[in-house]
């Protein structure tokens, strides 16, 4: 039986939303494994003149199982 476990994360970036996305799955990928999916929730601009891109997203992972 598989099961699925599902991370909120907010990513940035000055270049763009989807270069944002990627920065949070890139530091996912650097402590998870078998990553399934990614939603993108939301993005937007944030910091002193708007010039800050943020994605917030959710990271799905299949759950390791140790068999008993």
């Amino acid at each position: 039986m598989a099961v699925t476990k599902i991370i909120e994360l907010v990513g940035s970036s000055d270049k763009s939303s989807d270069d944002a996305v990627q920065q949070a799955l890139a530091e996912a990928r650097k402590s998870l494994r078998n990553i399934n999916g990614v939603d993108v929730v939301s993005v937007g601009l944030r910091g002193d003149n708007l010039s800050q891109w943020r994605a917030h997203v959710r990271v799905s992972f299949l759950i390791d199982t140790v068999e008993a």
